[in-house]
């Protein structure tokens, strides 16, 4: 695997990580109500699936495992995505201090959905 691609994956790691650090830190940050638990739970297990199953997808043996993976990658990325905007819509949690968060899910959800998008026009 050439240097480039050694380094994109490991940027992408630590985004990943980094997505399920800020979440956990938001977590903490939710208001004591039983909505904002139930909300905050919810996206603890989707947000930090994103960087474990991503890190499952780079350690694929194969082109059918790594499709599997990614796939799940996106799926857990859109609910992260949607959790987020559950809680700006509720006004649980201030668009303000989820924005950034959010442009970096969207971000990681494209990459992710071109990366198996890429492996879908290979196949054909």
């Amino acid at each position: 695997m050439d240097e480039k691609k050694v380094e994109f994956i490991e940027q992408i790691k630590r985004r990943t990580k980094d997505v399920a650090i800020r979440v956990v830190k938001m977590y903490r940050e939710l208001p004591k109500q039983q909505e904002a638990w139930v909300i905050g739970k919810q996206i603890l297990r989707s947000a930090t699936s994103i960087a474990a199953n991503y890190r499952a997808a780079c350690r694929a043996r194969s082109a059918k495992e790594y499709y599997h993976k990614i796939s799940i990658v996106i799926e857990e990325t859109d609910e992260t995505l949607f959790w987020l905007e559950i809680l700006v819509e509720t006004d649980i949690f201030p668009e303000s201090k989820l924005k950034s968060l959010m442009d970096e899910v969207n971000e990681l959800l494209a990459i992710f959905s071109k990366s198996r998008q890429t492996m879908n026009n290979k196949k054909k």
